[in-house]
């Protein structure tokens, strides 16, 4: 034990001196290397701020300089895209302006036609007659003309003769000139005719690929303009979404190849309004059912609900489970004989739907009526023949229990009106995207013919070029020239000869006509009245055929004019595109100079971070090494201590043990001497013990086992004695008579609990009671004080739709008997006189004798500052009031005015007091 003890010594000895030397590492860790890593470690997050700063102004810039450069390339492809359908429109323009000419030709055509008739008429009129060219002159004059014509031609007749025969002659010389240059033309002649027919096969290559430039324009202009639409549309119907989410149903699959032609969808989608009047009695009607989603039966419902993954809530409507009740047709057909069969119509009537959701509709609108207004509505619904649920176009209903709901209705469009405009929106968005689907699949088509389309192209191109270059430099070579100096004297011979036979013709006719204008010369008056009839019927034929071109010409004038404006406003745009494109590349240069600043920047402050990182990992480093060796100690320490006090527990069980033995060696002295002094027998039988074949054989009957029974028989016992009260048969007396006595306390608690609950429920009674009739008062001054305030309006506390006054109170507000939904409807001045009149209803309730209100008027006008006054003198009949005002009208109602000025510098109050009718007086104080 001595050993153990100075082992202990020892241990705490060196416990000492390992504290002392670990208390030292500490301050040498906390002091030096502690104090730098946090040095460091500020460093350090200064220089990443600064990093993650200029990171984030790198990375701002790069998405900047990527929203700018795709900003540049849609200009780029909006101006290719403008310049590709001014292309067309002037291609278009000028497929057209053949039209456009012809038809502007032929309206100035007809208008000279008029002209000339009207010319006609009036010179037919003044005695002239008109000649085969449509001149009007005189008999004599005519047949001069013609005579002069006559003389003419044969004087051009001699002049072709002559002409004719020289060209002859010239021509037989260059005939003879051309035999020996006729080889060589034919040779190049041949050559051209072979080239050319090499560009019309090339030529019919390209039709027969079937690929068209103009085509791929065309289509392309198209794909941008359905572009944009879809994108309109697509835009529409999302915000349409985002606004009534409770009309977009969104699930996932709940498995592969899941049919989701088995989910309808929302109810609201799946009607078609047949009377747009009827769209708020019928979202009334159907209530909440309008948002329930239609599926075809329970198993899909379950699917979806276990693994559709839904965001919201969401009720179903299996068609093949559900079960719903619909008017019959005799309860119809009494409240069509009751009100007039205009005046009522059943829910279900009044919406289009599909023949295979008849169910859904009949749960959702199968059990009520629709009808024009609330009297008709009381008469159906009470009918003792019909008594169903009826809604009024307003959106009011009344219930066969005898309950109403209606008044003031959410603003803003109807839902379903909504959902069938939305629905012509999204038709039209469905097949502008099949459009574009298609118009892409046919530039598809056509672009995989692009490639040998510009093969062919190209060969041909190469043809076309050297088949012209060698067409030009035969028409240079002599053979050629000489050619063409036969063909021009074989075109002058022939030009000659056609003037000798229109010559001939007219000296032929010319005869005729003078023997004709002899004769109306001679019959002058007959012919003068035909002419003049024949004049009237071409007249009005040329007014006809006029006004019906100038009308054709004026449509095509339109469209001419619309086509230019179109050309002129592209011009404009591309020019106006071009200059935003310059624009571009101006900024994105100046990015280019700030990003790469940037990028030098941020490679410093990266390399910078980097040797901060590097400063701190090793001072960490060198910190950890000094902890290690911290804790190796306290680990050591820890150590010696454990085994300290494994020896003093060990020292104290020994002790313990010691005095265990010597206690009882000397309890064992004195039993034996106890036993000695009670039994006799045993100094008697003290020889015996230990002897064979004796009762003290103690190797028969060992003591120590004896002792190792008795030991545990005593265990038993005391176990025995923990669970087992030995005095159980003394304590039930008592315990009974605790127990009677706790009864009869109980029964006193019961019965007082019972008045308790009685009182509560009275109190609780009259608290109601109270509060009741405190509402109906507020109310009633509430009303009367906002009134006032404001007239032409009105006030009013109520309960909740469907609630009581208990569960809570609405501030309702009305403008000319017409109650608003909410206050966000009013002013700021209105919804402040609303406050005051509800704070000063409530203190009306209680009142005080005594009030102050600071200037409550200074946000209101000088005629409900005076309202003000008058209401507090006619409703606080019983209180003063001290009212800090600076506006007469205020001033005018109060009993004692009190006025505070200056006077020398000095703050004064005088009192005047004024004759006002009033039961209660006001003080009012006056600023200036």
């Amino acid at each position: 034990m001595a050993s153990m003890q100075q082992r202990i010594t020892d241990g705490a000895i060196e416990v000492k001196e390992l504290e002392n030397q670990i208390i030292q590492l500490q301050q040498i860790r906390d002091n030096e290397t502690g104090g730098k890593l946090k040095e460091f470690e500020v460093n350090l997050k200064e220089k990443e701020k600064a990093e993650v700063k200029v990171s984030a102004a790198l990375k701002n810039l790069k998405e900047t300089v990527k929203a700018e450069e795709k900003k540049r390339k849609q200009l780029e492809k909006s101006l290719a895209d403008d310049m590709k359908t001014l292309e067309n429109k002037k291609k278009e323009t000028e497929k057209l302006q053949d039209s456009f000419d012809a038809m502007r030709a032929q309206d100035t055509a007809d208008k000279e036609a008029l002209d000339k008739a009207e010319k006609h008429l009036l010179a037919i009129n003044s005695g002239m007659f008109s000649s085969e060219e449509g001149e009007a002159a005189t008999l004599q004059e005519q047949l001069m003309k013609i005579k002069a014509d006559i003389v003419s031609a044969k004087t051009q007749t001699k002049q072709a003769e002559m002409k004719l025969k020289h060209c002859k002659e010239e021509h037989k010389t260059k005939q003879q000139q051309m035999k020996s240059h006729t080889a060589q033309y034919n040779k190049d002649k041949q050559l051209v005719d072979k080239m050319e027919k090499e560009v019309k096969n090339l030529e019919t290559q390209l039709g027969k690929l079937g690929y068209d430039e103009n085509q791929v324009n065309e289509l392309e202009n198209r794909r941008h303009m359905l572009n944009n639409e879809v994108y309109t549309l697509r835009e529409k119907v999302e915000a349409f979404v985002n606004r009534y989410p409770q009309l977009d149903f969104k699930y996932s699959d709940p498995e592969r190849n899941f049919d989701r032609s088995k989910v309808r969808g929302v109810v609201a989608n799946q009607i078609v309004l047949r009377d747009p009047s009827t769209a708020t009695a019928l979202e009334v009607a159907a209530g909440g059912r309008l948002y329930n989603v239609i599926i075809d039966n329970d198993v899909v419902g379950k699917q979806i609900l276990k693994s559709g993954k839904l965001q919201k809530r969401v009720t179903f409507i299996p068609l093949n489970k559900i079960s719903a009740y619909t008017l019959d047709d005799r309860v119809i057909k009494n409240a069509e004989r009751l009100v007039g069969a205009d005046n009522v119509r059943s829910s279900l009537s009044l919406v289009g739907y599909d023949d295979e959701i008849i169910k859904a509709m009949e749960y959702v609108f199968g059990d009520s009526f629709v009808v024009t207004d609330l009297n008709i509505a009381k008469k159906v619904t009470y009918d003792p023949n019909i008594m169903k649920k009826t809604v009024t176009l307003e959106g009011d209903t009344v219930s066969p229990a005898g309950t109403l709901s209606g008044g003031a209705r959410r603003q803003g469009a109807q839902i379903l009106a909504m959902v069938d405009q939305m629905r012509e929106s999204q038709q039209a968005f469905a097949s502008k995207s099949k459009e574009l689907e298609q118009i892409q699949q046919q530039l598809h088509n056509l672009q995989r013919n692009a490639d040998n389309y510009q093969r062919v192209k190209q060969q041909y191109d190469l043809r076309l070029h050297e088949f012209q270059m060698c067409k030009q430099r035969i028409e240079q070579s002599q053979a050629y020239q000489m050619q063409e100096e036969v063909n021009t004297l074989e075109n002058t011979m022939k030009e000659c000869q056609e003037t000798l036979d229109r010559c001939k013709n007219v000296e032929k006719e010319g005869d005729a006509k003078v023997k004709d204008v002899e004769y109306k010369i001679k019959n002058a008056k007959a012919i003068k009245e035909k002419e003049l009839k024949v004049a009237n019927i071409e007249l009005e034929k040329c007014k006809k055929k006029a006004a019906e071109t100038h009308g054709k010409w004026a449509t095509k004038q339109q469209e001419e004019e619309s086509l230019k404006l179109e050309i002129t406003e592209l011009e404009a745009s591309m020019e106006t595109t071009k200059t935003q494109i310059a624009s571009s590349a101006d900024v994105l240069e100046q990015y280019q100079s700030q990003f790469t600043t940037l990028e030098e920047d941020v490679n410093q402050a990266k390399a910078t971070v980097k040797e901060a990182q590097a400063e701190v990992k090793g001072q960490k480093e060198m910190l950890s090494a000094q902890n290690r060796e911290i804790n190796a100690m306290s680990a050591k320490k820890e150590n010696i201590i454990k085994t300290s006090n494994d020896l003093q527990l060990e020292l104290k069980q020994q002790d313990h043990k010691l005095g265990k033995l010597k206690t009882e060696a000397k309890e064992a002295e004195n039993k034996v001497a106890r036993l000695l002094s009670e039994h006799e027998w045993i100094a008697e039988d003290r020889k015996f013990f230990g002897q064979p074949n004796t009762g003290y054989d103690f190797t028969a009957n060992d003591p120590v086992e004896a002792g190792r029974k008795i030991t545990k028989l005593e265990e038993t016992k005391t176990k025995l004695s923990k669970n087992v009260n030995m005095r159980a048969m003394n304590m039930l007396g008592k315990a009974e008579e605790q127990y009677n006595d706790l009864m009869r306390k109980k029964r006193i608690v019961e019965n007082d609990k019972a008045k308790i609950e009685k009182v509560i429920t009275e109190l609780d009674e009259k608290k109601k009671e109270a509060l009741r009739q405190a509402w109906e008062q507020v109310n009633k001054d509430f009303g009367s004080i906002f009134s006032m305030l404001l007239p032409g309006t009105g006030a009013k506390l109520q309960p909740p739709e469907g609630q009581d006054v208990l569960d809570g109170l609405e501030v309702k507000i009305a403008f000319g008997g017409v109650w608003k939904e909410s206050l966000s409807e009013l002013s700021g001045g209105q919804r402040s006189l609303v406050a005051l009149s509800l704070i000063l209803a409530l203190l009306l309730f209680k009142p005080a004798p005594i009030y102050i209100l600071d200037e409550v008027d200074a946000a209101l006008d000088l005629s409900h500052t005076q309202n003000i006054g008058n209401m507090l003198r006619t409703h606080f009949k019983h209180s003063q009031f001290i009212v800090v005002s600076l506006k007469d009208g205020m001033f005018n109602n109060a009993n004692v005015l009190f006025k505070t000025k200056f006077v020398d510098g000095m703050s004064t109050v005088t009192r005047h007091t004024q004759q006002v009718p009033s039961s209660g007086p006001i003080k009012t104080l006056k600023r200036k």
